[in-house]
């Protein structure tokens, strides 16, 4: 019984020094970031950004690993040229000055197997602010088309709008602003 215990402890240590952190880089066409809010009480309005890039490195075993995103904030979509132009300005997202958004995290949580949120820091305007990004959905498997691992999950948080100086025309256009960010990731 004793030699059954200390080869299972075995394997066992020795399944853990093989898990190793794996990278996946975020799938451009399928990581479109939203963002919605309320517009005078009269809709919430839903824009999103064209343009993300970067890496989520993951230790499934370990249920640890980091996010690092880039958003291109000139790629934002309202569905409007003119609109798209006006937020771009100084009193919204001032691209001329800051053309990306990032959010940078080292640490993810997970309640057994399931990725559930990932504390990290988002910078927009040249502002960071700490975020949790509540994960709704998290799925790794093989990518039936690429033939290569892959991860995917959607991810959503609230931040206010006055606290990385875009605060024009709050409380009638609304402060708070619900970020969704559906990631899909492919196995470097």
């Amino acid at each position: 019984m004793k030699r059954i215990t200390l080869l299972t402890l075995a394997a066992l240590f020795s399944t853990a020094a093989l898990a190793t952190p794996e990278t996946y880089l975020i799938d451009s066409t399928h990581t479109l970031p939203r963002f919605s809010y309320s517009h005078f009480g009269y809709s919430t309005q839903l824009s999103r950004f064209d343009k993300a890039t970067g890496k989520i490195v993951l230790d499934r075993q370990a249920k640890s690993g980091s996010v690092d995103v880039t958003i291109a904030t000139t790629s934002v979509d309202t569905g409007s040229p003119l609109f798209n132009e006006h937020i771009q300005g100084k009193d919204f997202l001032d691209t001329a000055t800051y053309p990306t958004a990032t959010f940078t995290s080292n640490t993810l949580k997970f309640e057994g197997e399931a990725l559930v949120a990932v504390d990290g820091i988002l910078t927009l305007k040249g502002i960071s602010k700490p975020v949790t990004l509540a994960v709704t959905s998290f799925q790794c498997m093989p990518h039936p088309m690429l033939k290569k691992d892959a991860c995917g999950a959607n991810a959503t948080t609230v931040v206010k709008r006055s606290d990385f100086n875009m605060g024009k025309y709050a409380p009638h256009v609304g402060d708070e602003v619900t970020l969704t960010i559906p990631v899909e990731a492919v196995k470097e």
